[in-house]
């Protein structure tokens, strides 16, 4: 069966307004009005060139649709959703919280949009319409907690899709696999105590948010165990991301024997990513694509689910999307990758003895997930 993808152009026009980068504009204190990185530029390259490279055309495009409020309070608070709504509903937008995550005029309608249409495709995945898929969406959702947005994310899409997995879908026991260069902070908090979800986080070691996604975060109460995080040191290239692959994602997955397996596809720790200092390349994230399509194959019926995360290098961001979707669709366009000399060198980068410590680490806490029955 073939592979769905998402899109729809109001999530380029989630406005994340003018800033120098990061910070809002104040040229009191020297900071002119610039671009916001996460603006919609990557985004809208990503879809651009899997148009261009003719991969559009053998996926199936799932329309997508505003998450209900019913859907959005499965994971998040009354409160929160509010207060998005209520900051989308200004004039000129507003923030979502920390100063640093602008809610364009309209944005709460679109960051529904976002986690509806993840939603949707995780339907169309259980219900055997397509094998698995891609939302390219915006906003992201990984960072937001159940009353918190934090780090550009406004909803927690990949938790509304996996409580609508379980809760509609029959689907008991999801595994949420997080390559974004930030730690799944939101996904962890909300599932922390969940023994039925397995979060595993794969992301550079005190990078975002600050003090978060250490090894000693594992779970509580009935969840102990089934929170798993690789803190992986600044500089960790291909080798080590397919290291901590083979001896923690895996083995991780297959003891959970997950009925899904949700992907948070982020970017971001791409050699060229202005937000972080990871050294992998478009051929890392095809070769993870490629074990996680195998996993779901083995122990899911091959149900894998991306949703589309962080990423902020327009240049090369979209390569490494476009080798990620040929490797979930089972194809390739022969599209040539003209980056793939320039970073060579970086794929061919050996496993450091820095770099292995956190993963043999996180490895050993595997036996704490009870094997599924």
């Amino acid at each position: 069966m073939p592979t769905g993808y998402v899109f729809h152009p109001h999530y380029l026009w989630h406005d994340t307004g003018t800033s120098d980068g990061l910070l809002p504009p104040d040229p009191s204190a020297g900071i002119p009005p610039g671009t916001h990185v996460g603006n919609a530029d990557t985004t809208r390259r990503i879809h651009d060139l899997i148009h261009a490279s003719g991969l559009l055309r053998d996926l199936v495009a799932i329309e997508p649709r505003e998450a209900t409020m019913t859907e959005l309070l499965r994971v998040h608070t009354s409160d929160h959703v509010q207060h998005i709504k209520q900051q989308s509903d200004q004039p000129r937008g507003g923030d979502a919280g920390d100063g640093y995550s602008p809610v364009g005029r309209g944005s709460y309608r679109i960051a529904r949009l976002a986690a509806g249409g993840l939603t949707e495709l995780v339907t169309r995945v259980a219900e055997g319409e397509v094998t698995n898929g891609y939302a390219l969406t915006r906003p992201p959702g990984h960072h937001a907690t159940a009353d918190h947005a934090m780090g550009f994310c406004l909803f927690n899409t990949i938790a509304v899709a996996a409580r609508h997995a379980q809760t509609t879908l029959g689907l008991p026991r999801i595994a949420i696999v997080d390559v974004d260069v930030h730690h799944g902070n939101g996904t962890q908090a909300i599932f922390y105590a969940d023994p039925t979800v397995l979060t595993i986080s794969l992301h550079q070691a005190n990078c975002f948010p600050p003090d978060s996604g250490a090894l000693r975060e594992n779970g509580a109460g009935a969840g102990a165990g089934y929170a798993l995080n690789v803190p992986l040191p600044a500089g960790t290239g291909h080798a080590g991301y397919l290291h901590a692959m083979h001896q923690v994602v895996l083995p991780a997955l297959d003891r959970f024997a997950p009925d899904l397996i949700l992907l948070a596809a982020g970017f971001d720790a791409n050699v060229f990513d202005p937000l972080a200092r990871q050294m992998l390349t478009a051929d890392t994230y095809r070769q993870m694509t490629r074990l996680l399509v195998d996993a779901a194959g083995r122990l899911c019926h091959g149900r894998l689910v991306a949703a589309h995360e962080g990423g902020y290098n327009p240049w090369y961001v979209p390569h490494c999307a476009l080798a990620f979707l040929e490797e979930l669709a089972g194809t390739t366009t022969h599209l040539p990758d003209l980056y793939a000399a320039v970073v060579a060198g970086y794929a061919a980068e050996p496993l450091l003895p820095h770099q292995r410590t956190p993963i043999e680490v996180a490895a050993q806490l595997i036996d704490r997930i009870k094997p599924a029955t």
